[in-house]
């Protein structure tokens, strides 16, 4: 193919009509459980499927091979989709995708990103107010969150640190205090800054897997007598496991009271903030320094879309503390809030902010409100029938669209029980499920993402589970 085929507008218009007219239908087979939820298949063998050479000539299929990608994938537009946290688009967000793709503009700086910047700071204002922050808070989009979690982190060491630790480094150990539910990202960020092991302050959780306040003092003063500097309390809204909410009032008067910074991981949880209905589960949260939200989790839009929240915005310039004589000019100070590259990892940074802002604007945020509600009312539908089915036991009750519960039975090894039921469930390809360990007990795991998803799916689901469970 010729380099000016390739750049062709007309060939890309026919394309373009040929993959929406697929992906049109594709949503519609998948709503309506015309395929298996996944594709059961051995990678060696799709591996070996798969075409592995590249010849110089084209080949052709373009279309085909995307479409190919997306029916031999896990579909969780399909309502038994009950998996990962992870996010069932809503399909407009895909062509603003499109169009940030088309663009490539790296975001680092204003001259790249002109209208994408501002589109991010609105929708960056936007939640901040969502969660109670004050005017003057701030922060930036980046491509997930455990680049997010990341990024807040490093802006309470620079905080709490008692000096300029990005100029002069660590002049003693450091340390955070996390529950013992937090997400791996959390343990993984601290020992990438080079805090070691015990860097990884953990502190016990109650009977429903929440942070228990009660434990928070013997922890620090656990990691002050090892000779520990503790900079921060990190809290789940909520945790990933079993969706439960940490109390951030008692946590938030605890770090007042020891001048701890306090970051809240509300990956999934934060978008509770949209429904009056249920953002009690969120009460204390605009006391935190900073708040990483999710928008690719319960709002639907596409992987990554992450918003790093700080109360005081002008910390959300001391997480990366450094010039680019060639970006930025050398007297670059807080006030550039246009140059994003200031306050992000990211340097060409995809405008994540076209798809959060023209997805608010044009739909309106009624919608994600009536999303998050429907999503946190269907996992309690379950919750109830499960609660009325004697070979059922449930972990805890829900407090978000994170539900662990386990099928009982007169069985030699419980826990690989349901390890079985689950590999039989995903063989049938009518729903699609996790599993997750707690202490030394494995439950099943589901998150209800998909809006679609009935009362008669989990009935069918609870039937599935006692059929291949007997």
């Amino acid at each position: 193919m010729k380099l000016s085929e390739a750049y062709d507008p007309e060939a890309f218009r026919a394309l373009g009509h040929q993959m929406i007219d697929g992906l049109a239908d594709y949503l519609t087979q998948a709503r309506d459980s015309k395929m298996p939820v996944l594709p059961v298949v051995d990678p060696t063998q799709l591996r070996d499927e798969t075409p592995s050479e590249f010849p110089e000539d084209p080949q052709g299929g373009f279309a085909e091979s995307l479409l190919e990608v997306v029916s031999r994938s896990n579909h969780l537009h399909h309502p038994g989709y009950v998996g990962h946290q992870v996010s069932v688009v809503i399909p407009p967000a895909i062509l603003a995708e499109m169009t940030s793709a088309l663009l490539s503009n790296g975001m680092a700086v204003f001259e790249m990103g002109q209208l994408q910047t501002v589109m991010e700071r609105a929708v960056v204002k936007f939640l901040a107010s969502k969660l109670g922050f004050p005017s003057e808070a701030d922060g930036v989009l980046t491509h997930g969150g455990s680049l997010g979690n990341f990024t807040a982190l490093l802006a309470a060491r620079q905080a709490k640190a008692g000096h300029d630790i990005w100029t002069d480094g660590h002049q003693k150990p450091l340390a955070v205090l996390v529950s013992d539910q937090s997400h791996y990202c959390i343990s993984r960020t601290i020992q990438a800054m080079g805090w070691g092991a015990g860097g990884i302050v953990s502190v016990p959780t109650d009977d429903q897997f929440r942070l228990d306040p009660q434990h928070l003092q013997a922890s620090l003063d656990r990691a002050r007598s090892e000779g520990r500097q503790v900079i921060a309390v990190v809290a789940n809204s909520c945790s990933t496991a079993t969706g439960s909410f940490d109390p951030l009032p008692p946590i938030a008067d605890f770090c007042a009271a020891n001048d701890l910074w306090m970051h809240v991981d509300g990956a999934h949880g934060a978008s509770l903030a949209f429904s009056d209905k249920y953002r009690g589960a969120l009460e204390g949260i605009e006391r935190a320094d900073s708040v990483v939200w999710d928008l690719h989790k319960m709002l639907g839009l596409p992987s990554l879309n992450t918003a790093v929240l700080f109360r005081e915005g002008e910390r959300s310039y001391e997480s990366f503390a450094q010039q680019a004589s060639y970006l930025f000019d050398e007297q670059a100070n807080r006030d550039e809030w246009h140059n994003i590259g200031l306050r992000t990892m990211e340097c060409t940074k995809r405008g994540l902010g076209v798809t959060a802002y023209t997805m608010l604007r044009s739909l309106g945020t009624r919608v994600f409100a009536d999303k998050v509600e429907r999503l946190m009312d269907l996992t309690r539908d379950l919750a109830d029938i499960l609660e009325g089915e004697d070979e059922f036991e449930m972990a805890c009750p829900p407090e978000a669209n994170i539900l662990c519960f386990r099928h009982l039975a007169e069985v030699d090894d419980l826990n690989a029980h349901q390890v079985a039921i689950r590999q039989q469930v995903l063989e049938r390809g009518n729903f699609y499920l996790v599993q997750t360990k707690l202490g030394d007990a494995t439950w099943l795991r589901v998150t209800i993402m998909n809006p679609f998803t009935t009362m008669s799916h989990f009935w069918d689901l609870v039937e599935e589970i006692r059929e291949v469970g007997e």
